[in-house]
């Protein structure tokens, strides 16, 4: 394990009262055996951070929106690449990031950004291997391209892209829509979608195909910017924004359609966000697991929580938030349904960008701050 640098606080979760609106029926009781959780800054002067991933040995990568991706060496950030294609604008910039399962033998990570590498904008997935020393990334490789980028005045909104493995070995990775009303039920068109990759960015076995693009397994999405698997079963779930009403927790299923649709109900090619969340217009969208009502929260990265040390929290769902400064976490039902209770920790760090599991079983959160940093979150 790296050192922690220093303490920042101590919070205890039942204190943390829950602020964020919730389902009709779901409680925000906080649940028996809560932990307490011991917050203290583990990596700091990160340039908003974005996301983090752990190597099998134990070292922590990180991208940074400005434009780079870091490891955290022996206390110190250390830059591995600074894509001279890369853009840094409005929400786009150097985003998400996995590294392989395979990453013992193969040394590839995975990364999402804002590119001008084939001259119009757009977002991209890239294969990267992280040589011996931990200080470069080599052998590029760009595995998924044209996700579509916003330039009407408002470039990069909604370019969230946040890649994860599923236990199915395939690249998950979520897009947002480009604030542009056509995109999420677009057929062919890789934004306001969750993509299902190999490793190359083919479309994964399994995928629903037919008028669907080969990379695409569910669509009607707004800005998801986080996915997760849990641990019980390996059910997908995704987390997302809404406009001024219904943040989202989705079930993913193959094909499934989450009724984004921006379209003014008089068409034209106004990006509408008087429209609902699922929309009447689109048969058979599938409803939210959870929705947040208004206001809007805007959750990002999330995780499963998975291990005895999280006692009552073990098993939930447990998501970084911008707006509304909080970790928000969620107990889902077996089916995958419904949450049957909410709350929220950890109120006291400002906007939080992505939550992971570390190696260790604690919890590590990307603050979204310029300086940013790290937290870590231990457990009692």
């Amino acid at each position: 394990m790296l050192p922690i640098l220093f303490t920042v606080g101590l919070l205890i979760a039942a204190a943390s009262c829950v602020t964020a609106p919730t389902d009709p029926g779901t409680t925000t009781t906080i649940p028996p055996g809560t932990p307490d959780l011991t917050v203290t800054s583990f990596a700091t002067g990160l340039n908003r951070p974005w996301d983090l991933a752990f190597a099998p040995d134990g070292t922590m990568l990180i991208t940074e929106r400005v434009g780079r991706v870091v490891a955290w060496i022996g206390g110190a950030k250390r830059v591995l690449a600074q894509p001279a294609d890369e853009v840094n604008s409005g929400e786009g910039g150097m985003m998400g990031l996995a590294i392989d399962p395979a990453f013992p033998s193969n040394r590839l990570i995975y990364t999402c950004f804002l590119s001008n590498a084939s001259g119009p904008l757009d977002v991209r997935v890239v294969r990267w291997q992280v040589n011996a020393g931990y200080t470069a990334l080599t052998n590029r490789s760009d595995i998924v391209t044209g996700i579509p980028v916003n330039t009407s005045g408002q470039t990069g909104r909604h370019s969230g892209c946040r890649p994860r493995f599923g236990p199915d070995g395939n690249l998950w990775v979520t897009t947002g829509d480009a604030a542009t009303n056509t995109t999420p039920q677009d057929p062919n068109g890789l934004g306001g979608k969750v993509l299902r990759v190999t490793t190359s960015g083919a479309g994964a076995v399994g995928n629903p195909g037919g008028a669907l693009r080969s990379q695409i397994y569910t669509l009607g999405h707004r800005n998801p910017q986080g996915v997760s698997f849990r641990p019980s079963d390996g059910q997908a779930f995704s987390i997302e924004h809404g406009t001024g009403c219904d943040d989202e927790i989705n079930k993913l299923v193959p094909g499934g359609n989450y009724g984004w649709y921006p379209v003014p109900l008089g068409g034209g090619a106004l990006y509408d966000e008087s429209r609902p969340m699922t929309d009447p217009r689109i048969a058979g969208a599938l409803p939210a697991v959870w929705s947040s009502g208004c206001p809007t929260i805007a959750p990002s990265g999330a995780t499963f929580l998975n291990g005895a040390k999280w006692e009552g929290w073990n098993g939930a769902f447990a998501a970084a938030v911008l707006k509304g400064s909080q970790l928000f976490v969620a107990r889902i039902n077996a089916a995958g349904t419904a949450v049957t209770q909410s709350w929220t920790a950890i109120t006291n760090q400002g906007r939080l960008r992505s939550a992971v599991q570390g190696p260790d079983g604690n919890l590590y959160i990307a603050t979204d701050a310029d300086p940013g940093q790290i937290l870590k979150v231990v457990p009692s």
